[in-house]
């Protein structure tokens, strides 16, 4: 009876094994936009909020392929937008695009992402983002939102 038990217990052992599991987990159609950055909000060159370098992120929205959530969490304006986003040339923009945390419109312009185009703050090799934004709390003032990707190195975080 043992030998039997240990006997099953080895081919059951065996089959799992080798299973060969050929998972592809799908992409949405953000995958090269989406991510966290770290960026500065500045106005001519100088930074609006003492804030020196905070964290941005960009992530798909569930509208489909052509937009993106541009998402500050609350580190800076406290905006979150959807932007409409061409994937094939890594750009973004939205004109008066309703603000998720308080009842502003926000405008994103020039928006980009550039691969492979920045250096994170250790120098490792990483892409980079860029955008004006313009707020209609303050409709007369145009800020530059730009920064490296998150590399998930602890000596990259700020």
């Amino acid at each position: 009876m043992k030998k039997i038990n240990i006997a099953l217990i080895l081919i059951v052992f065996l089959g799992a094994v080798s299973c060969k599991k050929t998972l592809t987990p799908g992409n949405t159609a953000g995958v090269k936009a989406a991510n966290g950055w770290w960026v500065t909000f500045t106005q001519n060159g100088s930074d609006v909020f003492g804030l020196g370098t905070f964290f941005l992120n960009t992530y798909n929205t569930s509208e489909g392929d052509d937009s993106l959530w541009v998402d500050d969490l609350g580190n800076s304006w406290d905006f979150k937008c959807k932007a409409k986003v061409d994937y094939s040339n890594l750009t973004f923009s939205t004109p008066n695009s309703q603000n998720q945390y308080y009842d502003i419109q926000v405008t994103l312009a020039d928006g980009k992402i550039l691969s492979k185009a920045g250096r994170s703050k250790s120098g490792n090799s990483t892409d980079s983002i860029y955008f004006k934004a313009t707020f209609s709390d303050d409709p007369t003032d145009t800020f530059i939102i730009s920064g490296t990707a998150r590399t998930g190195f602890i000596e990259d975080d700020y």
